[in-house]
């Protein structure tokens, strides 16, 4: 069974940083294409980033430049280092792996960035 954890969230100030991280069990890591998502209060879930199984990294205009997406093959792990948060940002961010018509999703975790 495969499950994937995040963690990382929490508050923070406009300008602040928070890295996400979100380890995977049961899934062979590498075939699958690795995303995270974003879902604030009474919006729909939106896609943030993304990274292909061969690497190939794809953002939200929204948070270009800002947000980077990377892996640890040896962790079973991907990341989200958010930079420059602005109070846009707060929502709770999952964790998502996908491969032909196999999808998974981690529980979330808040971020909040608030002065």
């Amino acid at each position: 069974q495969v499950r994937l954890v995040e963690s990382g969230g929490g508050l923070v100030q406009p300008g602040g940083s928070l890295r996400l991280s979100c380890v995977s069990s049961g899934a062979t890591f590498v075939i699958y294409h690795k995303n995270w998502y974003r879902q604030a209060p009474g919006s729909q879930r939106e896609l943030v980033a993304s990274i292909t199984r061969g690497g190939i990294t794809n953002y939200a205009d929204s948070v270009k430049g800002r947000f980077t997406i990377s892996i640890d093959n040896a962790k079973n792990t991907v990341y989200l280092q958010m930079n420059s948060l602005k109070s846009e940002d707060t929502a709770v961010y999952y964790c998502n792996f996908r491969v032909g018509s196999s999808e998974y999703w981690g529980q979330g975790t808040q971020v909040t960035v608030s002065s």
